[in-house]
C-alpha cells in the first residue's frame, strides 16, 4: 500500500486500516481483547508506532486527525500516532503536507503541527496547493481572536496572502522591538517563518519537538543576525536612558510583553553564534534591568533579566555568566538573587559542556596591593587566596587590611570562590572534550597551570601521536591523552610518572577507567545491563546526576514518579546516553538501577543505536559516569546502612559491599598498589584481589576496595567505621568523586594502630 507517495510497512498499513475502519474484524477483536486484559496501549498487539519510519508518521498524521471519535479502537490508534509524532520528527511528502492542511480545515487540527510540516518536507512543501486551506484557517483564527501562536499564524498568513490582516493584529501592543521582529518576518517566505515558529517554541501539546538545528538554521536566515544585534543594542540603550533620567522609570515597564520574548530570542541567537559584539551591550543590558535607577527595590524588567538568564542556560558563555553574576550583586530585589543563583548553578555545568567557548574562562590569577600588603589568588594547585607582606606569606588577613579595606577583603574572598567555580567548570570542559569527535581548541590553555598537569598527545606526523606532559609541542594537532587509546605499557609508564612526580591531576587521567564493550553487551545489542540491579540512595544519586551534567526528572511516590531516564548528551551533541532507574516503591528514599542505552542524532531526531556503533570514548565516558553513580550512591557503600536498613535489602548490601570490583575499584586498586610502598604502614598492609588487608595489634582487617567496608579476621565480622578524616597525610594521584581512595587510606592508618583507637563505638566492635 502506498499513501501520499510513502510505501507503508505492514505495521503502518494495519494502523491506517484501524483508523479508517478497514482493518479485518479478527484483527480488531484481538486488539480490543488485549486492551481489555490490561495490556498497555503502546504494547497492545500491532498498536506500537515506535517502529514507524519518519515518513510513515507523516503520512498517518492526516489520517489520525480525521478519525471518527465514536470508534474506540480508532481513537486509541490516533492517540498512539499523535504521541509518537510529538516525540519524534515526522517527515512529509508534498502530498502528505497538503493533506495535513486539509485536515487542519476540516477537523480544526493544531496549526503548529501543520505549519511545522513546511520545514519537515524535504522535497519542498506545495505552497500553491496550501493557499486555500491556509486562508480558511487564518480567517477563522483572526475572527475568533485566537492569536496565541502568532508566528505559526504568520507562516499560514504568508501561504494565504493575508499578511496585512495578520500583521495588523499581531503588532498591536507589541512595542517597537516586537513590531520590528514581525516586520522582519514579513520579508521571509512561509517556510522561513515556520522555522521561526519552531525556534519560538510556541506551545502545543501535539507538535513534534523543535527541530534540533532550528536555531542554527534561523541564525543564517536573511537579516536575523543583524536584527539580533540591533535588538540587543536598542534594548541596552533604552535601559541606559532610563538610568540617565532621559526616560521615566516605572517598575517592570521598561519593555512590553512582546518585547521581552523578542529580546530573549535575539540574545539566544547571539549567544549561539558566540557573536564578538555581544558582551558589551549584554553586560549593560543585564546590569541595567537588574536594579532601579532610584533606591527602590524594584527592577526595570525582571522578565528581560530572566529571559537572558534562560538564553545563557541554553548557550552559555563566560561573558554571559560574568554579567549575570554582576546583576546578582547589584539587584536590591529580595527574591532575584535566589532565582539567579539557581540559574547560575545550572549554567556553569552547561558551560563546561560547551567546550568551544569554556576555554575563554579567565585563569583567575590575581595580585592586588592594599596598603603595605598584597593579596594573591593563585591557581597552581588548589585555588588559594593568600596575603603577603613583602616576600613573607602571612597566616591570615592582616589586621590593618581588615580595618582599612573591609569591602576589598570581602570582594577578594568572593572572587576566590568564583575562581574555584571557574576552575571546576574548566576541568569539566576538559573532561567533556574526551568524547568529542573533533578536538576542542586546547591551544587556548597554553601556559595555564591546569594544562601543565595533564598529559597531551601531539600528532608529530600523519597518524602518529606522541604523548607529553603539558602543552609543550607547538604548531601540531593536539588532543588529550586517554588510556583507551594507549597501550598497557604506556598506561603503566604514565601512572609511574604521575606517582613519582606527586602530580595531583585536576581529574583522573593517568588512572582513568576504561570501559570496553563486553560479550554480554554485544549479545543484548542495544542496551547494557552492566550496572543494572543495584539499590542506591535516591537523593544521593539525584545529586550526582546533576553534578555530572545528566538531565533527569525527580522521582517519588506519586503518579508517574516511579521510573525515569537520566540523559546526557556527549560527543559534541551527536550522541545521547540514557541511564534508566526506578523509584523503589516499598522503601522510601531508594531507587534501583536499570539499563544504559545510547541514541545518535539523526535527521528526524534521536534514534536508538546499537552499542557496537557507539564511538569507544563516548561509550567509555558514559559508562564511567554510571559506574560512579553506583559506586557512590549504592547502599553497599554506606558503612552505617546495616543499623537502619531493612531486611529485604540486606542480601544486596552484603553482595555489593564485599563482592567483585567494578572498573572504578580496579583502578583504585592499581593506585593503591603504587602507593602502598610509600606509606609508613607499608609493612602492615597487603593487597588481595578485592581487599586491602591491614594487620593491627589486636586484629587483622580486610578493607573492601569498592565499598570501603571492613571485615575482621578470623571470622569476617563486620566492622563499622564511619570516615571522619582523610588520606591527606599522603599524596594521592587524583581526586575522586566520593573520595573512596582517601577513605580507604584513612581507615588503613586508623586500623594499623588499633590499640590507639579511642572511639568507643569502634573499640566495642574490635574488643567485644
Amino acid at each position: 500500500m502506498n499513501l501520499h507517495g510513502t510505501p507503508l510497512s505492514p505495521r503502518a498499513r494495519f494502523l491506517h486500516d484501524l483508523m479508517t475502519g478497514a482493518a479485518r474484524l479478527v484483527q480488531r477483536e484481538r486488539l480490543l481483547q488485549d486492551l481489555m486484559a490490561g495490556v498497555t496501549t503502546r504494547a497492545a498487539q500491532g498498536l506500537d508506532a515506535s517502529q514507524l519510519s519518519a515518513y510513515e508518521l507523516g503520512a498517518l498524521l492526516p489520517v489520525a486527525y480525521r478519525v471518527d471519535l465514536e470508534s474506540r479502537d480508532a481513537v486509541l490508534v490516533r492517540w498512539e500516532v499523535e504521541r509518537e509524532a510529538s516525540e519524534r520528527q515526522p517527515l512529509f511528502t508534498p502530498e502528505a503536507c497538503a493533506d495535513l492542511f486539509d485536515a487542519l480545515v476540516c477537523r480544526r487540527a493544531d496549526i503548529r503541527v501543520s505549519v511545522g510540516a513546511l520545514v519537515r518536507c524535504p522535497a519542498g512543501a506545495p505552497l500553491d496547493r496550501l493557499a486555500d486551506p491556509a486562508r480558511v484557517v487564518v480567517e477563522r483564527l483572526l475572527r475568533e481572536d485566537r492569536l496565541n501562536e502568532p508566528f505559526s499564524l504568520l507562516a499560514a498568513a504568508g501561504l494565504a496572502g493575508l499578511d496585512a490582516q495578520a500583521a495588523e493584529r499581531l503588532t498591536a501592543g507589541r512595542g517597537p522591538l516586537g513590531v520590528a521582529e514581525v516586520e522582519l518576518l514579513l520579508g521571509w517566505d512561509p517556510t522561513q517563518r515556520a522555522l521561526f515558529a519552531e525556534f519560538a517554541r510556541e506551545s502545543s501539546r501535539n507538535a513534534p519537538p523543535p527541530l534540533p538545528d532550528a536555531r542554527e538554521r534561523l541564525s543564517v536566515l536573511p537579516g536575523y543576525a543583524a536584527f539580533a544585534r540591533t535588538t540587543v543594542e536598542a534594548a541596552a540603550a533604552r535601559v541606559d536612558a532610563i538610568h540617565a533620567g532621559e526616560l521615566p522609570y516605572r517598575a517592570e515597564k521598561a519593555f512590553g510583553v512582546g518585547e521581552k520574548q523578542t529580546i530573549g530570542r535575539a540574545v539566544r541567537i547571539a549567544l549561539l553564534r558566540d557573536e564578538p559584539w555581544l558582551p558589551e551591550p549584554l553586560e549593560r543590558l543585564v546590569r541595567g534591568v537588574a536594579v532601579a535607577p532610584t533606591k527602590a527595590r524594584t527592577l526595570p524588567s525582571q522578565g528581560v533579566l530572566f529571559e537572558i538568564a534562560r538564553a545563557a542556560e541554553d548557550h552559555p558563555t563566560p561573558e554571559a555568566v560574568t554579567a549575570l553574576r554582576a546583576a546578582r550583586g547589584l539587584t536590591r530585589h529580595a527574591g532575584v538573587p535566589k532565582q539567579l543563583d539557581r540559574v547560575l548553578k545550572r549554567i556553569e555545568p552547561a558551560l563546561a559542556d560547551r567546550v568551544e567557548v569554556a576555554f575563554r574562562l579567565p585563569d583567575g590569577r590575581v595580585r592586588e596591593t592594599l596598603g603595605e600588603h598584597t593579596a594573591v589568588i593563585a591557581i597552581e594547585g588548589e585555588v588559594e587566596l593568600s596575603w603577603w607582606h613583602g616576600d613573607r606569606k602571612l597566616k591570615s588577613v592582616p589586621a590593618a587590611v581588615k580595618r582599612e579595606h573591609p569591602d576589598e577583603v570581602k570582594r577578594l574572598r568572593e572572587l576566590a570562590k568564583q575562581v574555584r567555580r571557574q576552575q571546576k567548570t574548566l576541568v569539566r570542559a576538559l573532561e567533556a572534550g574526551f568524547a568529542h569527535q573533533v578536538a576542542p581548541p586546547y591551544r587556548r590553555l597554553e601556559g595555564h597551570p591546569v594544562a601543565d598537569r595533564l598529559i597531551w598527545e601531539f600528532e608529530v606526523s600523519p597518524g602518529v601521536w606522541r604523548s607529553e606532559l603539558g602543552l609543550t609541542v607547538p604548531d601540531v594537532p593536539v588532543r588529550l591523552w586517554h588510556p583507551a587509546r594507549a597501550t598497557p605499557d604506556e598506561v603503566r609508564a604514565w601512572r609511574e610518572v604521575v606517582q613519582d612526580k606527586e602530580l595531583r591531576q585536576p581529574f583522573k587521567q593517568a588512572f582513568r577507567e576504561v570501559y570496553l564493550l563486553t560479550p554480554a553487551e554485544e549479545a543484548t545489542a542495544t542496551y547494557s545491563n552492566r550496572f543494572a540491579g543495584h539499590v542506591v540512595g535516591y537523593h544521593k544519586l539525584y545529586a550526582l546526576l546533576k553534578q555530572r551534567g545528566w538531565q533527569a526528572p525527580y522521582l517519588g511516590p506519586w503518579d508517574g514518579g516511579g521510573d525515569g531516564g537520566a540523559m546526557r548528551v556527549l560527543g559534541g551533541g551527536g550522541w545521547r546516553a540514557t541511564f534508566l532507574h526506578d523509584y523503589l516503591w516499598h522503601e522510601d528514599g531508594y531507587a534501583t538501577t536499570g539499563e544504559v542505552r545510547f541514541h545518535r542524532m539523526a535527521g528526524d531526531g534521536w534514534r536508538e543505536a546499537r552499542l557496537a556503533e557507539v564511538p569507544p570514548l563516548v561509550f567509555s565516558e558514559a559508562m564511567r559516569d554510571v559506574d560512579l553513580f553506583v559506586a557512590v550512591a549504592s547502599i553497599g557503600a554506606d558503612p552505617e546502612w546495616l543499623d537502619r536498613g531493612v531486611d529485604r535489602l540486606r542480601d544486596y548490601w552484603q553482595s555489593y559491599g564485599f563482592g567483585d570490583l567494578s572498573e572504578n575499584a580496579r583502578v583504585r586498586r592499581d593506585a593503591l598498589a603504587r602507593l602502598l610502598p610509600r606509606l609508613a604502614i607499608a609493612d602492615r598492609c597487603a593487597l588481595t584481589d578485592r581487599f586491602l588487608v591491614v594487620r593491627g595489634e589486636l586484629r587483622t582487617y580486610k578493607i573492601h576496595l569498592g565499598s570501603g567496608n571492613i571485615l575482621m579476621e578470623p571470622n569476617d565480622a563486620y566492622l563499622c567505621v564511619v570516615p571522619r578524616g582523610s588520606g591527606d597525610r599522603v599524596f594521592l594521584p587524583f581526586e575522586e568523586d566520593g573520595g573512596m581512595l582517601s577513605v580507604i587510606v584513612s581507615k588503613a592508618f586508623l586500623l594499623a594502630a588499633d590499640t590507639e583507637i579511642a572511639d568507643p563505638t569502634i573499640v566495642r566492635q574490635i574488643r567485644p
